[in-house]
């Protein structure tokens, strides 16, 4: 049987029978997540890492979406590491992925370069002065650039992805001349992106990339994704990324 810290909580993930273990006093998995799983693609054998794994939803997600050979989720903080370890073997994972407790910026020295297939990264969206910042410093790391750096993150897919390897990521449109400038100067050549809208008349709120470790100039943009047809109602792409 699973062992529960306090506050903690085990969600159905709709995929597989998969469950996470989550603590709503903590930072908890948003869409934004779920979107990126569904975004990236992994082919059969490949191995993937993820930075910043949080409680291990992008990897978990992934595991349960794809034929991948096996995943990698980094994670600093160790209260998620916990969970994350433990939702892995609630699904017994335990042969195809393992959660790793370091620094983003360190990654280059815990793993070999260029030994993934695929890299994905939710980071955090926000820079000092955008927002408010949570007083509780885990929740406020999910958010804020306070213990790394957008550029830290891709500095470290750029190192470990292989030639040809694709690097996934979500973040918010409003960084997104940031967002290219940044992948284009450490030679991760976006290939394809997709905005997010939460409503068809609303601005977009998300945006999905992929880029290629060494790919030439030239970059597909796919239709919008629309999230709600209407308070409380998803569109037919949301409810089957979901798996409802």
């Amino acid at each position: 049987m699973t062992e529960l810290r306090e506050g903690e909580r085990i969600d159905e993930l709709q995929r597989n029978g998969y469950r996470i273990i989550q603590n709503e006093k903590l930072f908890c998995f948003g869409m934004d997540a779920v979107l990126l799983s569904g975004f990236a693609k992994v082919k059969e054998g490949e191995r993937v890492l993820d930075l910043g794994t949080g409680t291990g939803i992008i990897p978990i997600l992934l595991a349960a979406k794809t034929a991948g050979k096996h995943f990698t989720g980094l994670e600093i903080s160790e209260t998620s590491v916990d969970m994350a370890r433990r939702s892995v073997a609630l699904n017994g994972l335990e042969e195809r992925l393992e959660i790793v407790r370091g620094d983003i910026k360190e990654a280059g020295e815990l793993f070999a370069p260029a030994s993934f297939d695929v890299v994905t990264s939710n980071p955090p969206y926000m820079i000092g002065q955008h927002g408010l910042v949570n007083p509780d410093v885990e929740k406020a790391a999910a958010r804020h650039e306070i213990l790394c750096t957008f550029e830290d993150v891709v500095r470290a897919a750029a190192k470990l992805v292989k030639s040809g390897g694709r690097f996934y990521l979500v973040h918010r449109p409003f960084r997104l001349a940031e967002i290219i400038r940044t992948l284009s100067d450490y030679h991760l050549e976006p290939k394809r992106m997709q905005l997010v809208y939460p409503y068809v008349d609303r601005e977009p709120n998300m945006v999905l990339i992929e880029a290629v470790r060494g790919g030439r100039p030239r970059m597909t943009v796919e239709k919008p994704l629309i999230v709600y047809e209407r308070p409380g109602v998803y569109c037919r792409e949301i409810t089957e990324l979901y798996g409802y």
